[in-house]
């Protein structure tokens, strides 16, 4: 069983200024809850116990969120209002919640990398901070990929398959199907050429990876604009040990892209029962 996970959150959200400036993007709520809130919730469900969030400067915001407020919860229960108060009461109890700083913005590796004393040898799941991943099925991606690293060991990748038009902005994947939705990984490719795309088969956002993987992220050295990319780490790891792709049915909401944050916000809205009709009238309105 997969019992730790690593959530990176401590980019600057530069596609989101002016308003991650002073907002962890990662605290940019959706409807009425911080993106990393949902991210957190995901990785308990799938059996997660220890979270370690890498932050950077700035990001105190984060801490005080999952830490408790006891002025606040006074101010709620004298005031009887129970429902809010057990909503952030609960906050606090949802994992047993640790911090480490990134000092330098060297990119999603050295991000992993700051994980290294955290995961021992144990391997962790990885995901990302300002992403929700919503699952068709009745499991979610990140229980699924728990999953098939409890039956057949090594490391596993979420996938999505995306349109040929958009493959380049995304880390490929190429490899054997085995049926399920499960693929053996050979190589991976970070936003290839859409023309030279091994596949259709996006990564998105959640990891889980055996230990070795700190070895290897180590031993790369930083790309392009001085980051180390975890792309790379990830090719070597799936030379010494087998890699699998589990290719989701569902949607990643990438809450760091302003339309996709709207996008969202839509989404989960409409399937919120306390809001869900006044919003729709809202919409037919509009258009």
């Amino acid at each position: 069983m997969i019992k730790k996970a690593v959530i990176p959150a401590a980019g600057f959200g530069t596609r989101f200024l002016p308003a991650s400036k002073s907002i962890p993007k990662e605290m940019i709520p959706v409807v009425d809850k911080p993106t990393i809130q949902y991210v957190v919730e995901e990785a308990v469900e799938a059996g997660i116990e220890e979270i370690l969030i890498v932050v950077s400067s700035g990001k105190d915001a984060i801490k005080d969120h999952f830490r408790t407020h006891a002025e606040l919860e006074a101010l709620l229960d004298k005031k009887g209002k129970t429902d809010a108060l057990e909503c952030i009461q609960s906050l606090s109890g949802l994992a047993r919640i640790q911090y480490a700083n990134q000092f330098e913005m060297k990119g999603l590796g050295d991000a992993v990398l700051c994980a290294k004393e955290f995961a021992g040898q144990d391997p962790v799941a990885i995901l990302l901070g300002d992403t929700i991943i919503r699952s068709k099925a009745e499991q979610s991606a990140l229980q699924s990929m728990v999953r098939i690293h409890d039956t057949h060991g090594g490391s596993v990748i979420a996938l999505r398959k995306m349109a040929r038009s958009r493959i380049s902005q995304y880390g490929v994947v190429s490899g054997k199907e085995l049926g399920e939705g499960i693929i053996e990984i050979d190589h991976l490719v970070e936003k290839p050429l859409a023309e030279k795309a091994p596949s259709l088969l996006a990564v998105s956002a959640r990891y889980i990876v055996t230990p070795r993987i700190f070895e290897f992220l180590e031993n790369t050295k930083p790309g392009f604009g001085g980051e180390i990319q975890i792309t790379d780490a990830l090719n070597a790891l799936a030379a010494e040990e087998r890699m699998f792709g589990f290719q989701f049915e569902g949607s990643r909401l990438d809450i760091g892209n302003k339309l996709e944050f709207i996008k969202s916000n839509l989404i989960m809205g409409l399937e919120r029962a306390d809001i869900r009709d006044d919003l729709m009238t809202f919409l037919k309105e509009l258009v």
